[in-house]
């Protein structure tokens, strides 16, 4: 490298550059998470100038600068500059202590130039600071977007870090461009992913009630149902986007969690930010079609689940009576939209059923973190020591749900719902066998975080369904 450009300064951006998030996106769901309160005092804060927002959120919050998705060509590219012995700035409209926290974490850079509670230094404001303390075209600049265009325009060489041709052409306009790093777009999979569409397995339990029932044949109750189906699905991933957004940081910890499109930056949080507004008007709408119990029972299961994601989460034994209650919700919500109450025997059997696949969830993530020598998961209120306790409940739960079922086959009034119920009897074994199984493969490490979407791809777990789905034909 020539003595000319070993002595220009490469100065690089931070949100979507260095990172492949935004670190004021992620300050905002800190506050959400950390002090939920606080939410209601953002628009105030910004009233007050986004330097000022910038300032109080960076007063609320603290970042895990470990955890944070770095775009590692960025990091190539600073440590290359670095080996060539040219200075290396952090240049960045994030607020000052962020910056230099970051900086202090990765040591790979010489100064920093920042935003503080009076100037928010983005664009024109980060331009003229550039350009004051290196001189007009006196440094290189690493940017990924519009904002960084008066940035470029004092610049002598540029980086654009983005996907956009029509952001590298205008760059090319004000300054000359080195090179462009195109980061992976999100594709249509990625955001499938995002919303968890493989979740809504679970959604299916809307239909129990109407099986049930035996009313499978009811024109009006299979519309109702499936209608109830998509609302309820569309409701679940407006949740599951705002858990992935509040629970950016644990996630970022976990060995499979942080390769989610949210936590690992494919999909950024602004997007997130508008999916959650939009799923719920839409679930809302199509709602609004059943009868209003069901919307009053969404309106129940989306609250439910905004409160586990906010705090009960995070609270022993609690977090799994609430999955556990939020499953049996999908049941009580198919008998809401198909106006066929659920009996007493069927919400028995689902809450313990579904406590034990709850369970089977966490005893799963303590076991990682136990592999992983670790005490305790992100996020949560258990420690490895809790493995042989979760193991008691959700074992025991289990076969209390077994036994539930063994009693309702042995109600009276049975013979009234079936000509031949002997047939029944031959479900509890199966279910035994299942549960059984199941428990055993979460011990060895073998299920995944979530039991059901283990059981839709183990085999044997289907068999049992079919068997059991026949022996009940049969009965």
């Amino acid at each position: 490298m020539d003595a000319v450009n070993r002595n220009v300064p490469l100065c690089v951006d931070c949100d979507g550059t260095l990172l492949r998030t935004d670190l004021l996106h992620e300050a905002v769901f800190l506050l959400l998470k950390s002090a939920p309160w606080k939410v209601l005092l953002l628009p105030l804060w910004l009233l007050k100038g986004k330097a000022y927002l910038k300032d109080r959120l960076a007063q609320a919050v603290s970042f895990s600068w470990g955890t944070l998705p770095l775009n590692d060509d960025v990091v190539a590219l600073v440590r290359e500059a670095r080996s060539e012995g040219r200075i290396v700035v952090l240049a960045t409209a994030s607020h000052h202590s962020q910056a230099q926290g970051i900086a202090r974490h990765l040591d790979l850079f010489d100064e920093v130039l920042a935003s503080d509670a009076q100037v928010n230094l983005s664009g024109e404001r980060k331009g003229h600071a550039l350009a004051s303390r290196f001189g007009e075209r006196g440094f290189d600049y690493v940017g990924n977007d519009q904002a960084d265009l008066p940035v470029w325009s004092r610049a002598r060489k540029g980086t654009v870090v983005s996907a956009s041709e029509s952001l590298a052409d205008a760059a090319r306009q004000v300054t000359d461009v080195e090179r462009v790093i195109a980061p992976p777009r999100p594709r249509i999979r990625t955001y499938l992913k995002g919303l968890r569409v493989h979740q809504w397995l679970k959604n299916l339990l809307v239909f129990v009630p109407l099986v049930a029932a035996h009313a499978w044949d009811s024109p009006q109750g299979i519309q109702a149902a499936l209608l109830a189906f998509v609302a309820f699905s569309l409701c679940a991933s407006a949740v599951y986007v705002l858990n992935d957004l509040v629970d950016l940081e644990s996630d970022r910890g976990h060995v499979r969690k942080r390769n989610r499109p949210f936590a690992s930056g494919l999909i950024p949080i602004w997007q997130g930010s508008l999916m959650v507004p939009l799923l719920l008007a839409a679930a809302f709408g199509v709602a609004s079609l059943l009868p209003t119990n069901f919307l009053l029972v969404l309106a129940f299961y989306f609250c439910l689940t905004l409160a586990y994601s906010l705090f009960l989460k995070r609270r022993v034994i609690v977090d799994v009576l609430m999955l556990a209650g939020l499953y049996t919700l999908r049941v009580i919500a198919g008998g809401a939209a198909t106006g066929i109450v659920p009996s007493f025997w069927l919400l028995a059997f689902s809450m313990f059923i579904f406590l034990s696949l709850a369970v089977v969830k966490r005893y799963s993530e303590l076991l990682i973190t136990l592999q992983q020598h670790k005490d305790q998961p992100a996020g949560r209120g258990y420690t490895v020591q809790d493995l042989p306790v979760l193991m008691s409940i959700g074992t025991g739960s289990g076969m209390v749900a077994v036994l539930v079922f063994a009693l309702y086959i042995n109600n009276p009034e049975i013979t009234r719902i079936y000509q031949n119920p002997l047939w029944l009897w031959l479900v509890p074994p199966l279910l035994l066998y299942w549960v059984s199984r199941l428990w055993m493969k979460a011990h060895r490490g073998e299920v995944d975080d979530d039991p059901v979407v283990f059981a839709v791809r183990d085999w044997q777990s289907l068999l049992v369904v079919a068997l059991s789905a026949a022996l009940f034909l049969m009965a």
